[in-house]
């Protein structure tokens, strides 16, 4: 054979090979046979301008919401327990971070040296970043409460719950500086399995409660007293509210309530996370 019939030879074998490693990349390609790493948003990054129509084609299928990079094994089981043994109560507070009532409650928690969970909404975290540095700062917990305190969020597509839990911990990352957020909390406690794991897969524990002396209704400072005194039987933690509205009833009750817990030996404690 001749040198330039070697030559042809090779060069049909070279092109047969690439057109077989071509056809291979395919098919792997086709099966699903690609890498694909994780993807994790970026701390700070909202979703929330881009809102997709809840089950439209297009929505952000679950799976691909990455839990955070930090984000530990979290129980999603709802957690009412508390951290610590003993004469204990939880206190926590909704619907905030609101610039009026907040500091007025951070003050008396600091005054009777109380701890609490505060179970913020994302736009009012994002509307108030220097409240959240302020609780953090003072030994207090973040809990992220929803975009839209939407109390039917149970009857709602998993994407909407999805969206709705990470769009408010985008904004509340961005707003604290990326200060840890502890709990989850569901609006109403409008909990699914699905959105309790997505809250757990992202480092957030759901919490509930035990005691809902329906505050937020402004039954009288008494009658919310009376409530919480009664229902801690059930269990130590109490949900009450900062944010939502006029909460005057409620700092005066919770005035009134942190000083019986002193002089009944309560202790602040928080909830298991």
């Amino acid at each position: 054979m001749t040198i330039a019939g070697i030559r042809r030879g090779d060069m049909a074998r070279g092109a047969s090979a690439a057109i077989a490693l071509a056809v291979t990349a395919a098919a792997l390609a086709s099966c699903g046979g690609a890498s694909h790493a994780p993807v994790d948003r970026p701390v700070g990054v909202t979703h929330q301008a881009a809102r997709p129509v809840p089950g439209a084609a297009g929505v952000e299928p679950s799976a691909i919401r990455r839990p955070a990079a930090e984000s530990g094994k979290v129980d999603p089981s709802i957690t009412r327990h508390s951290e610590d043994g003993g004469k204990t109560v939880n206190l926590t507070l909704d619907d905030g971070p609101n610039p009026v009532w907040t500091p007025r409650f951070l003050d008396l928690l600091e005054k009777h040296k109380a701890k609490a969970v505060f179970c913020v909404l994302g736009p009012a975290a994002k509307a108030n970043p220097e409240l959240l540095g302020r609780i953090v700062d003072a030994g207090h917990r973040l809990c992220d409460h929803s975009v839209h305190h939407d109390t039917a969020m149970d009857k709602k597509p998993v994407d909407y719950q999805t969206q709705e839990i990470l769009d408010a911990k985008d904004m509340i990352d961005q707003a604290s500086g990326g200060r840890r957020i502890w709990y989850y909390r569901a609006p109403g406690g409008a909990f699914t399995p699905e959105s309790r794991q997505v809250a757990a897969d992202h480092g957030m524990r759901p919490l509930g409660w035990n005691v809902d002396p329906s505050d937020y209704q402004r039954p009288g400072v008494d009658t919310i007293v009376t409530r919480v005194q009664e229902q801690l039987a059930k269990g130590p933690t109490v949900l009450m509210h900062d944010g939502g509205g006029d909460r005057e009833q409620s700092f005066q009750a919770l005035e009134k309530l942190l000083t019986w817990f002193d002089e009944q030996g309560y202790h602040y404690s928080f909830p298991q996370a």
